[in-house]
């Protein structure tokens, strides 16, 4: 996964290298690029996450060691991504999982690593949805990836702001096929906003942006449709011991 470099790069390489980059190179992780300032443009603007239809919608509760928030799920928009990621939720993959990666001002990703920052085995990876007409807007949740398009497996990110640069394009690249939308926090993104504003450094195999202390994600549950959704709120502030750079 590559972190920070003195010079930015183009849009092209920022989206085949930022969010998820394959295992064997996690052991010695690049420099991230500087964003670029770059803009793709498209002959159809994606629609907002918030425009799929009224229908209800599979949520899911993600209590974490930070707090707690509800996603709302697309299967109708990404019915492979959502089913990959409800797989991944029954079976209680998530537990102990952590948010290895926060960049501020951008996303946040998590849902591979445990506490020791250790990849835990995964599923075979799925198809790419990126082509749904969703946006990576503020709140929304992407399924991360490799350089191949095909390459989705248990990992997400949360955008912290609107991140059109990493919609789709098209076909033609792992670079511009873009990182498909499959869901979006419907409350409690101020919990997500908390461990988006987290101080960052290095850990483990990682040069940067690893949160301290880690955000633990300590369960994923899927809500009947016709739940009410759950009072959440931010957990309460703790001290934690300074991780020894890694």
């Amino acid at each position: 996964m590559p972190y920070r470099s003195t010079r930015p790069l183009d849009l092209a390489l920022l989206l085949v290298c930022l969010l998820a980059a394959p295992l064997q190179a996690l052991a010695q992780p690049a420099a991230r690029p500087a964003l670029s300032q770059a803009k793709a443009t498209s002959t159809s603007a994606p629609a907002d996450a918030t425009s799929v239809a009224a229908a209800p919608q599979p949520r899911v509760l993600v209590k974490t060691s930070s707090g707690s928030f509800v996603i709302e799920l697309y299967p109708d928009k990404a019915p492979k991504t959502v089913a990959n990621f409800l797989i991944y939720v029954h079976d209680g993959f998530y537990a102990g999982t952590v948010f290895q990666r926060v960049i501020k001002g951008f996303l946040i990703q998590g849902g591979l690593f445990d506490r020791q920052l250790q990849p835990k085995p995964t599923r075979p990876p799925i198809p790419i949805e990126a082509d749904n007409g969703l946006s990576n807007l503020r709140g929304t949740v992407a399924a991360a990836r490799a350089a191949d398009p095909n390459s989705e497996t248990s990992q997400f990110f949360i955008n912290l702001v609107d991140n059109p640069r990493l919609d789709f394009i098209s076909d033609q690249s792992g670079a511009t096929w873009g990182y498909t939308v499959f869901g979006k926090v419907t409350e409690g993104m101020n919990v997500v906003d908390a461990i988006g504003n987290l101080p960052t450094g290095p850990q483990g195999p990682f040069t940067a942006d690893v949160p301290r202390p880690l955000p633990v994600i300590e369960s994923m549950t899927e809500l009947p449709t016709d739940a009410a959704l759950p009072m959440v709120r931010p957990a309460r502030a703790k001290t934690a011991a300074v991780h020894p750079a890694g």
